[in-house]
């Protein structure tokens, strides 16, 4: 026996030995993972050089605002009154091609498009006895300031009209995405090759996907009318989150009980609830001899065998968890413990639980710099024009050289009819386009590495601040003035490296899982069953390598926190610390995670209840000037509410999460350090001292030490 816990001992490392030095998290400490933290730099610095070179040869107003035929912007510049782009025909984009690929395309089409300040609102159609009347009398005169910039007045409208220079017709038409779609509904002219029909449904779609306008409107509305009842839910979010984790010095031992049992009552009903299914199904003589093979699922409710398994399941699972509630009631008892000792220590920073909002800053700025980066990438080229006729085979067109570059702001002389430079699309040469594929993958690799670095830091400042608590033996006295702030500057000064470098392992791993989902996307229609089984397989591995990595990752920074060595050898120890005690480590992960679901779905269960029965007016007598507001959609300020007090609850608990796991890792250290003798007292509370059965010997309360 002896032997056996030898060897198990020296499987998973030698205890730690008793320092005299250590009080807690060290002070004297130096830089760890250089080279790391140089690499971290220069990748930032290259990271920032995509940038600049995205904003040179980028240009993001091409996504924001629609080009006319010249390739001038609408709604800015010299069209600044002029937000819209109409189309002359737009049913030649829609009946030449799809909708998928105009949208593609940037919604551009083969027809001559023109910036105007409204899209029309009644249909009109140049009349036969008006071909021979001017530009100026026809649509000058009325109004009708559709005409491509530069037609003289005095021009024909018939000459007009050959050379599309002025639309032959207009529809009632609606804005979208800042272009005039016609109305579905609306009386179509007769066209060539057009007809209602083929309109309705080639722009019914189109409609459909693209104008919202009346929905963006009132739900625009519906935060006008409900904003600040919103903020009102959360701030009750807030407080219900920040008095759950308070209270749990108070009720966390109850609490726990109370919801094992309800876990164990539970199975209990299942398994009544299965006998009895099982008891008339046997009586009818419901067997799955009779029934047979079938893949009609529920057809199994109704054969006896199905709730005799499930039968067996449930109670196998009532007499592991009762087995588990009997033997391993100690340790139960000290999650419980380090959960109110998690509580008392909060309560002594309350600074820690709003640091969320520093994490989420810092990944905002992450996720927004990416964002830019990537639209002017995907936007970077210089715009393209070519020479375009509605129709080359007219006389005088067979010598004009269709679809080569042109110059847009000199003027088109030829014979041939609607000849007009019109823009294309941008060149993909130059140093960003050619590298484009390129700075797209650093730009995604620098969202993740700096994402995870950003994690990184906010666990190892929690865990700073908290272990400083633990370590201090004479609470609140010995805890640091500025715990939190202290383990921050200490963290990025020491240990920028090592987080960095975490993080990296971590953003390989991520990586790898989007390229394999990205494979696995692209081959879905061609794979067969092995290949789908493989994939299949290897995504599982990678979910767990990521989850695994994230564990220790986690306790790793929580070590690095506490002694200030290297990633790796963190990394080992508190692994090596951890398998010394898995018994321990099972059971308050699992009683944690219950007592924080609990408390997620108390805080979003809770505000999202008071929501619904307040914006749908279920909450009588509440006074003039706290009625619920008249809204299109209720449900939309409600899922708001319900969003926003998950997110909240979940910063508030990942904090009160880090806090339990740093003192769980030093009550570890502080029973393989020390014995409970005068010069080696024990730092843990009372209560883990009572659990334990232990106690200090002497008390060197009088003893001044030093952190």
């Amino acid at each position: 026996m002896g032997g056996k816990q030898d060897q198990d001992e020296e499987a998973y490392g030698k205890p730690a030995k008793y320092d005299p030095s250590f009080r807690g998290p060290i002070r004297n400490r130096s830089c760890t993972d250089i080279i790391c933290c140089v690499l971290f730099f220069v990748f930032i610095l290259g990271y920032i050089a995509v940038g600049i070179l995205a904003w040179v040869y980028g240009d993001p107003k091409q996504v924001l605002y629609p080009r006319n035929s010249t390739g001038a912007y609408c709604g800015i510049g010299e069209n600044k009154e002029k937000p819209y782009l109409l189309y002359f025909n737009i049913f030649s984009c829609v009946l030449n091609t799809n909708i998928i690929a105009i949208a593609q395309n940037g919604l551009t089409c083969p027809t001559p498009q023109v910036c105007v300040s409204s899209c029309p609102g009644a249909p009109w159609t140049v009349e036969p006895k008006q071909f021979s009347q001017t530009v100026e009398q026809v649509f000058y005169a009325a109004d009708r300031k559709f005409c491509l910039p530069g037609v003289p007045g005095n021009m024909q409208v018939l000459q007009s009209l050959q050379q599309e220079l002025c639309p032959s017709f207009l529809l009632p038409s609606t804005p979208a995405l800042g272009r005039c779609f016609p109305w579905t509904n609306s009386t179509v002219p007769e066209l060539p090759g057009i007809s209602n029909t083929s309109i309705s449904q080639s722009i019914s779609g189109l409609l459909d996907s693209l104008n919202a306008r009346d929905i963006s409107v009132k739900i625009f509305e519906d935060f006008a009318q409900s904003w600040y009842w919103i903020l009102v839910a959360l701030g009750v979010a807030l407080v219900l989150s920040l008095l759950f984790i308070l209270l749990l010095r108070l009720v966390a031992g109850p609490l726990v009980f109370v919801l094992i049992i309800g876990v164990l009552s539970v199975l209990a009903y299942g398994i009544y609830h299965c006998w009895e299914e099982y008891r008339v199904l046997r009586d009818k003589g419901a067997s799955i001899s009779q029934l047979g093979f079938t893949t009609n699922l529920s057809a199994y409710r109704n054969v006896q065998e199905t709730w005799l398994a499930a039968l067996i399941i449930l109670a196998v699972l009532e007499g592991v968890l009762l087995l588990m509630l009997i033997f391993l009631r100690q340790r139960i008892c000290i999650a419980i413990a380090l959960l109110k000792e998690a509580s008392r220590a909060v309560g002594y920073m309350m600074s820690t639980m709003f640091y969320p909002l520093v994490t989420f800053a810092l990944l905002l700025v992450c996720i927004a710099y990416w964002a830019i980066i990537a639209l002017f990438l995907a936007t970077s080229g210089q715009p393209q024009y070519v020479f375009w006729a509605p129709n080359s085979s007219l006389s005088g067109c067979e010598k004009v050289p269709m679809n080569t570059s042109c110059d847009p702001m000199e003027q088109v002389n030829s014979s041939c009819p609607g000849l007009m430079c019109v823009f294309q699309g941008y060149r993909s040469t130059g140093l960003a386009q050619r590298s484009l594929f390129n700075l797209q993958i650093y730009a995604v690799l620098g969202l993740f590495w700096t994402i995870n670095w950003v994690l990184a830091l906010g666990q190892c400042v929690l865990a700073g601040a908290f272990a400083s608590f633990y370590w201090a033996f004479h609470k609140p006295r010995d805890i640091p003035t500025f715990p939190l702030g202290s383990a921050f500057l200490r963290t990025l000064r020491y240990h920028t490296g090592s987080l960095a470098f975490g993080a990296l392992i971590l953003t390989l791993v991520q990586i790898a899982r989007v390229i394999l989902e990205y494979i696995d996307h692209k081959l879905r229609g061609a794979q067969n069953p092995l290949t789908r089984c493989i994939l299949c397989c290897f995504k599982c591995c990678l979910w767990c390598l990521e989850k695994f990595i994230k564990f220790l990752n986690r306790n790793a920074y929580i070590m690095i926190a506490i002694y200030g060595k290297n990633f790796c050898v963190s990394a080992k120890n508190a692994f090596m610390l951890l398998m010394r005690n898995i018994v321990r480590v099972v059971v308050l992960d699992k009683v944690t995670d219950l007592l924080l679901f609990f408390g997620k779905l108390l805080v979003v269960g809770g505000v999202g209840v008071l929501s619904f029965f307040f914006f749908t007016g279920r909450i009588p007598r509440l006074g003039k000037n706290f009625e619920n507001p008249q809204l299109n959609y209720y449900w939309l300020p409600i899922m708001v509410c319900i969003l926003g007090a998950y997110l909240i609850a979940s910063g508030f608990f990942s904090v009160f999460g880090m806090c339990v796991d740093t003192l769980f890792l030093c009550f570890l250290e502080d029973l393989e350090r020390n014995d409970g003798s005068a010069d080696r007292p024990y730092y843990m509370s009372k209560s883990l001292l009572k659990i334990l059965g232990k106690k200090n010997k002497g008390t060197p309360g009088d003893k001044k030490r030093k952190k």
